[in-house]
């Protein structure tokens, strides 16, 4: 079989150039995509081809693909990892920054999907490997776009699943956990600009002193956590169908299915707003 060939976007930093440089190592062809091309460099070194692409810009993502499959003439595996995250009052954040938390989180996911889907089906074979989220176990004051987005992408990622497994294509998602990346201090920032000024100021303060505490080492996981696990869900011959991955992952799930709605609302009221 020919070197089997990986497409990772938001390879420009955290948890994408983690797993880039863990399929390189193992034997992968990898193609790291993103916005950002020039923080790439260290990954092209590395030797995986780096280009850009925008996940909310279709033309962008058409090319790319069809870049990939001209090089190399197969696609094994896609990890969907582009992503952030968008928090804030519900009743503050204008509803564009909805709609581009779900442009991004989920339809370019999607559309990436429907693009390498066909080359995929052609081979009999691929795997298409999902970022979601412990928030889509759980769910946090303030993250409702966020959340929602990821609790879109596990509901998307399962009828997925069986939809294209008559084609051997499988589908696998990845939930981390609190992952130390600028992602939490992007979050952390889209909150208090926000709420400022506003009737859930002093709510969001707090609730953002409690996202900071997920940059601590102690609490959570460096990208290469997830790296790993991603490498494991590319390469076992038969994936389980989601990972948790990260501290205290496994926790999280034991907790979100044990406690009760009204008991797990509380229990964030005391964290996030107290």
């Amino acid at each position: 079989m020919s070197t089997r060939v990986a497409i990772v976007t938001g390879g420009s930093s955290g948890i994408g150039e983690a797993a880039a440089l863990r399929l390189l190592d193992s034997g992968f062809e990898v193609a790291a995509v993103a916005r950002r091309v020039d923080r790439m460099a260290s990954l092209e070194q590395a030797g995986a081809t780096v280009f850009g692409m925008d996940v909310t810009d279709d033309a962008s993502m058409v090319s790319g693909v069809q870049r990939v499959i001209d090089q190399h003439g197969r696609i094994d595996v896609l990890l969907n990892n582009a992503g952030y995250g968008s928090y804030g009052p519900v009743e503050d954040v204008p509803i564009d920054e909805g709609r581009r938390q779900f442009e991004v989180n989920l339809f370019g996911l999607a559309r990436l999907t429907q693009l390498v889907t066909p080359q995929m089906r052609a081979q009999g074979s691929g795997r298409i490997i999902n970022i979601s989220s412990m928030g889509a176990v759980y769910y946090e004051p303030f993250g409702a776009w966020y959340h929602a987005t990821k609790f879109a992408v596990d509901g998307f990622s399962d009828s997925l699943r069986v939809e294209l497994a008559p084609f051997g294509i499988q589908v696998v998602i990845i939930r981390p956990a609190a992952i130390v990346t600028e992602w939490n201090e992007i979050s952390r920032q889209g909150l208090l600009e926000s709420s400022a000024g506003g009737a859930y100021e002093a709510y969001a303060g707090k609730a953002a002193r409690r996202l900071a505490s997920a940059d601590n080492r102690i609490l959570s996981s460096g990208p290469g956590a997830v790296a790993r696990v991603v490498v494991k869900a590319a390469t076992a011959e038969r994936p389980r169908t989601a990972y948790p991955a990260g501290r205290g992952a496994r926790l999280v799930m034991v907790a979100r299915r044990l406690l009760p709605d009204r008991a797990f609302d509380a229990m964030l009221t005391r964290l996030y707003l107290r």
